[in-house]
């Protein structure tokens, strides 16, 4: 079963007076790059979130925001106005630079900001609260796999399709070979009479004719290129975690694919090696994204 590095998770804990909300989405990466933005009052717990996230996601580019949504509480609220000034300036920079439009709910945009707010209270974490927001980071990241596996699945479908269109395109490959070798053979000679007066030893030139052919024959490398796609779609039968395997053979895939048109010495040939070369381009796109 294949995973997508591809996903998406949200969850919502709620404890008295308190929402919890974190969004997890993850894109294509060779290891885990995470990013992470959360209130300051979570800070301390930083390592611990992103140790429990690493260890749930494994790989992939992966951003975390974790919003706090505090209700009624009797201390004074202060609003951070520097703060929420300079958000505004790099937000109406961002959207004049990229040609974007201007947000039109500034209040709930800046609000969503870390440290825009401020309390003369000390806030003092209680292990309820520490453990909402684990429970929250939780199901983020079971949200995300479940997406993960959808794309996975939407994955396979693409790579059987593709690994299908190329074996299709090989079982072709022998209608030609014969006219092939004929072709190649009735060239050499053809070439040998324009060279008048010129005497060649008949047999020697059929032992060497011989040699040529068989350097030119592709037997070899229609079976690798056969055994290639099915250790293909074994691969993704397997535990998920396989993308650079999969990687591995698509290049190995690759390498016949290649052979079989230097050798080939023939249009048709030439234009399925082609075909085949088109559908290897579109696995080795999404190969990235898999797990």
């Amino acid at each position: 079963m294949l995973l997508s590095m591809t996903g998406f998770g949200k969850a919502i804990v709620e404890i008295p007076n308190k929402k919890i909300t974190v969004e997890i989405k993850s894109l294509n990466s060779k290891q885990m790059d995470m990013s992470m933005r959360l209130p300051s009052c979570y800070r301390d717990k930083e390592l611990d979130l992103r140790n429990r996230i690493a260890h749930k996601l494994e790989r992939g580019k992966v951003e975390v925001n974790v919003y706090l949504e505090v209700g009624d509480i009797d201390a004074p609220v202060q609003f951070n106005y520097e703060l929420m000034a300079a958000y505004k300036a790099r937000i109406e920079e961002m959207a004049e630079k990229l040609g974007l439009e201007k947000p039109e709910d500034w209040y709930s945009l800046l609000l969503r900001f870390p440290d825009t707010t401020k309390s003369d209270v000390t806030v003092t974490l209680e292990q309820e609260e520490v453990d909402a927001l684990f429970e929250a980071c939780d199901k983020a990241c079971d949200a995300l796999m479940d997406f993960r596996r959808q794309e996975g699945k939407k994955l396979e479908e693409f790579f059987a399709d593709r690994i299908e269109h190329i074996r299709v395109l090989l079982t072709e490959v022998p209608r030609y070979e014969t006219e092939r070798v004929t072709k190649i053979r009735t060239r050499i000679i053809e070439s040998l009479q324009k060279l008048s007066g010129i005497d060649y030893d008949r047999s020697r030139l059929e032992q060497e004719m011989i040699f040529y052919i068989e350097k030119l024959d592709i037997n070899e490398e229609k079976q690798r290129l056969a055994q290639h796609l099915s250790y293909f779609l074994e691969t993704m039968d397997t535990r998920h975690g396989q993308g650079k395997k999969l990687g591995f053979i698509s290049q190995e895939i690759g390498r016949e694919i290649n052979t079989l048109g230097s050798k080939s010495n023939h249009a048709e040939l030439q234009r399925l090696v082609v075909r085949m070369k088109d559908e290897l381009e579109q696995i080795k796109e999404q190969v990235l994204n898999v797990m």
